[in-house]
């Protein structure tokens, strides 16, 4: 179990393991298909293997270098039965997650030495952006730290309005401003006011979509430039939010906002509802940016830090 326990409290682990149920299931089906009737790991295992990895949504690019990584222990050992194909992936798995920039947090922290520490969040409409921001909000709070809310996605009147009821049902300050108005200036006066509050946390919520990737960029360099004028070094973090169920257009997502702007972190959400978990590991892998927070249900405790051994074990753990 590693680390279990030191880390996860068992309801935590618990939650973790239900939410990547479906991913589970989808990947070791495929897999116990794959190796059916077979008993050693060769050539046509490996290229099943490599099939099941594909459509279980690691990714091409991951999956090539987890296959050369079994390719190269195959050819050490001589002969690996398929019966140790679950283990030989998990540790390999556990064994990219590693050497990748993925931390492994273990509460809802923020790093020494900023105050207030600023948080831009990014992402396209509809992969729980503002929800994602409410529950980071939430688990902020409760580890006895003040937060302030930036509704800067001024161009969807939804937006706002989401962000204001998760400001209220947790408790935290939000600044706003009429619909429509400069998103920068929505930034700036959060920060003036998180600063004035002696705040230790600021989460700034930005468009989801923009006409095109140069608006985009521009729309988030303003808003940084903006910010720079009260904090000089801010925002600290830029917190890319995807959607987990969406599989390989995740990957898509992420590689347009990391040409748009500098992402520091990732969060992924919806990983409950979905078959598709195994895009944790091809977008941490493929971007080399901390996965910091995953989403495993609608309920306001349910976004978790992300922690590469107890995921490992969930994905993998038997029943």
């Amino acid at each position: 179990m590693g680390l279990f326990g030191k880390i996860f409290s068992k309801e935590k682990k618990e939650k973790l393991d239900k939410g990547l149920e479906k991913s589970k299931e989808n990947m070791f089906s495929k897999l116990s298909r794959a190796v059916a009737g077979k008993s050693k790991v060769d050539e046509e295992v490996l290229d099943e293997l490599e099939e099941v990895l594909i459509t279980s949504d690691v990714g091409v690019q991951t999956t090539v270098k987890i296959i050369e990584r079994i390719e190269n222990r195959v050819s050490k050992d001589k002969y690996l039965g398929t019966s140790e194909l679950n283990s030989i992936l998990r540790e390999e798995i556990a064994g990219l997650l590693s050497e990748n920039n993925t931390e492994n947090l273990v509460d809802f922290s923020i790093p020494q030495g900023n105050k207030p520490h600023v948080i831009m969040v990014v992402g396209v409409n509809g992969v729980g952006k503002t929800t994602t921001i409410g529950k980071l909000a939430n688990q902020f709070k409760k580890a006895g730290l003040n937060v302030v809310l930036g509704a800067a996605d001024t161009f969807r009147a939804a937006a706002v309005d989401q962000l204001t009821i998760w400001s209220e049902r947790t408790g935290v300050p939000i600044v706003k401003q009429a619909m429509g108005s400069d998103p920068a200036s929505v930034a700036f006066d959060t920060l003036q006011s998180a600063i004035a509050q002696n705040a230790d946390v600021v989460l700034i919520d930005t468009a989801g979509r923009l006409h095109n990737k140069v608006n985009l960029m521009n729309e988030l360099g303003k808003i940084k430039r903006v910010m720079q004028k009260l904090i000089d070094d801010a925002p600290h973090e830029v917190l890319l939010v995807l959607d987990a169920s969406t599989g390989q257009n995740a990957i898509e997502q992420a590689k347009q906002f990391t040409k748009a702007t500098d992402v520091s972190a990732l969060a992924l959400t919806k990983l409950d509802g979905t078959a598709k978990g195994g895009v944790v590991i091809g977008v941490s892998d493929q971007f080399q940016i901390p996965v910091k927070y995953i989403g495993v249900g609608e309920g306001i405790d349910d976004l978790q830090v992300f922690n590469k051994i107890e995921f490992v074990d969930s994905f993998f753990g038997t029943k």
